[in-house]
Formats: structure tokens, sequence, C-alpha cells
């Protein structure tokens, strides 16, 4: 069984280029760099937290567990204990507080699609009763 390689904070900030780009999330380093192509929000948001914690970023977006299953593909290693980075507290993604926020993130994307699809069918449902045709 390999040793967990140790990532150190000059390590991370010199692989910051498309063909080695490292980023930081939860105390773990992941070499993104085949995956940057492929990213549904596009390589420049993935340049944007190079060399710093993209921790928060990760988890604002409110990544699926199909984005989560990624990453341990794109694993390296561990963040040096202390390294020059100063990295918040790890957020906990199972607490009951954040899948509250996760659910409610869910269903407002849910919304957002049917609130104007209910409001397209009732326009054309009132205009076909108030003159008998479209």
């Amino acid at each position: 069984m390999s040793e967990t390689k140790i990532i150190t904070f000059e390590d991370l900030k010199q692989n910051n280029k498309k063909d080695s780009l490292y980023i930081l999330i939860h105390q773990k380093v992941y070499n993104v760099s085949k995956f940057i192509d492929e990213h549904p929000g596009g390589d420049e948001v993935i340049l944007a937290e190079t060399g710093k914690d993209a921790t928060e970023a990760f988890e604002d977006v409110g990544h699926s567990d199909e984005a989560r299953a990624i990453l341990k593909d794109l694993f390296i290693g561990e963040f040096e204990k202390d390294g020059a980075l100063k990295v918040k507290p790890t957020y906990d993604s199972h607490s009951p507080s954040s899948q509250a926020v996760n659910t409610a993130v869910q269903q407002g994307s849910n919304m957002m699609y049917f609130v104007p699809l209910a409001m397209l069918g009732a326009y054309f449902a009132w205009r076909y009763y108030s003159s008998g045709s479209l």
C-alpha cells in the first residue's frame, strides 16, 4: 500500500496551468487537468480557484454525488498541515443543516423550470378559451 503524498503550498501554487492544475478541496489536493475541458461550468471557474482553498466555492455550487465521485479519481495527495495557506474549517456535507440547504437549492432549481412552463400553459389556455382558437 502506498503512502499518501503530501502536497505543499508551493506545489499547489506552481501547478496552476491547464496541463498541470492542482485544486485544494477539504484538505485534499486534486489534479484536475484531465477534467478541466469537461467541466460543465467551464475552465475559467476552476482556473479562478487555483492556489487557494477551493472548498467554499466547490460547496457553494452544490456539486452532485457524481461530481464528488469524479474527485476520487483525480486525488493526488493531502495538503500539508502547516502550509502557508490558511484553510477554513471543513464543510460537513452530511450535517442536517447542509442537507436542508441542498434540498432547498434543488427544489428552487426545479421551480425555475416549472413556473415559466405553467405560466405559458396558462396563457395558451386563456387565449384558447377567450377567443375560441389559438
